[in-house]
């Protein structure tokens, strides 16, 4: 009864109800992930140490790499599950769920045991010096040992809205992101624990909300399963979920690479433009996550029409996403760029880092104006099974265009030019996406027929 109480929130509920039923728990949670996210930064900054800001800058790219892969499973096993649900393939929508619990299990291992092993390498490549090094060392090392936590959490977070429990898919974020929150300053202030009390508050978070996905199951509430018996890889399993969740998720992992390349080369303008750059990205990811769990949100919904052929139930959801994505971005980017200055100061104290803080934030915001529409076209080309277009996206915003811009624009402008090379690429990304877009759609629905 629940299960199919759940499903009419895809088919029947009238549009703005339905959108808001699946997207507000979604940017919730990743409202708690960005709180997360600050929560680090902002306590570490209490300290007025800002070689500490920048030690934490240098390693969060790294440890974000976990999250990444932990959004390949997650996104692909959504867009697949909610297919295979509109399509009435239960039985292969819990194989599918199955293989991302275990993967993510196995690859969390893999990767935490290689992050340990080359350590020393990895705080070279991210521009670690004297100052950060062991600082930053610490941090990672730590906060490496909860890797297949980081993973099933990041996971399951989007895949049990698959089968339209977008609370419960919240409810582990909020409880493994407030407890980070929670223990933060108590770790890092209250203790005196500075850095590796942070380290030791994200390794307690991350453990907790996996617990509760994994408890979640086990419970026999979920019409998915997570048994290792319904683990497979036929059936196309695993290169369904990873057609569409590695063009998805490969933004986010570029994004890390990104970061470290970005961090390499501000080394070269001292740890205090590392601190800055950190904090900045800080600012505007505040309009970026909100539209990224707004993206995520309406997928499922957009996911269940393109399995059900529902062409006309797919265009109003689409069009509502859109419409409410821009107004948000709007919006949220007005209020970061009024209140940059105050921001900024909640994470620095030092002058000189703060004032290039300022400076950088205000470059970023430029285009965040567009990150809503970016997510929900994002999301809809991936709920449609397009994963040639969405891996062309993501490979534009953060490879193809942005690494080229990074080192030609820092030829020609110098330390700004590194900065603008993000905004440079997310516009010419939204245009591509917008193409993209209406060639996959108009392809799909002249073949298929299009139903109310």
């Amino acid at each position: 009864m629940e299960n199919q109480k759940s499903m009419e929130v895809f088919s029947s509920m009238p549009v703005p109800k339905a959108v808001f039923k699946n997207a507000v728990p979604a940017m919730a949670a990743m409202l708690m992930v960005l709180i997360y996210n600050l929560a680090d930064t902002f306590f570490i900054g209490q300290t007025h140490d800002a070689l500490q800001v920048a030690a934490v800058s240098l390693a969060t790219p790294v440890f974000l790499i976990f999250m990444s892969i932990g959004s390949i499973l997650g996104i692909g096993g959504t867009s697949v599950i909610s297919r295979a649900i509109g399509e009435g393939r239960f039985e292969y929508a819990r194989k599918v769920c199955a293989f991302c619990m275990w993967s993510c299990v196995d690859i969390g291992i893999v990767l935490s045991t290689l992050m340990l092993i080359f350590m020393d390498q990895i705080l070279a490549l991210v521009g670690a010096s004297a100052d950060t090094w062991e600082l930053a060392k610490s941090y990672l090392t730590i906060v490496t040992c909860c890797g297949p936590f980081v993973l099933i959490s990041n996971c399951y977070s989007n895949v049990i809205r698959a089968e339209g429990e977008s609370g419960k898919a919240m409810m582990g974020q909020l409880l493994g992101n407030l407890l980070n929150v929670i223990l933060d300053p108590i770790m890092i202030l209250g203790f005196g624990w500075n850095i590796v009390g942070a380290a030791i508050a994200t390794v307690i978070g991350n453990v907790v909300g996996a617990g509760y996905y994994i408890l979640y199951f086990l419970r026999g509430k979920s019409s998915l399963s997570v048994n290792i018996k319904d683990f497979t890889l036929k059936g196309k399993v695993c290169s369904s979920v990873l057609a569409i969740g590695v063009p998805a998720a490969l933004g986010s992992l570029l994004m890390s690479v990104s970061q470290i390349i970005i961090n390499s080369q501000m080394a070269e303008y001292g740890d205090m433009t590392i601190a800055a750059m950190g904090v900045a990205m800080k600012v505007v990811t505040i309009t970026g996550m909100v539209s990224m769990g707004l993206g995520q949100g309406v997928q499922p919904l957009l996911g269940y029409c393109v399995g059900a052929k529902l062409w006309g139930r797919f265009k109003k959801v689409l069009r509502f996403s859109l419409t409410f994505a821009l107004c948000l971005s709007l919006v949220l980017t007005a209020v970061c760029y009024l209140f940059t200055n105050q921001i900024v100061s909640a994470f620095l104290t030092d002058a000189m880092a703060f004032d290039y803080a300022v400076q950088f934030a205000r470059i970023l915001l430029t285009t965040s104006f567009l990150f809503g529409v970016f997510y929900v076209i994002i999301n809809a080309l991936q709920a449609m099974g397009a994963a040639t277009e969405s891996l062309i996206i993501n490979l534009s915003r953060q490879g193809i265009i942005f690494i080229p811009a990074l080192f030609l624009l820092k030829e020609m402008m110098g330390l700004t030019g590194l900065v603008w090379a993000q905004p440079v690429a997310d516009l010419i990304s939204i245009v591509f996406a917008v193409i993209l877009y209406i060639r996959i759609s108009q392809k799909m629905m002249n073949t298929n027929t299009v139903l109310n």
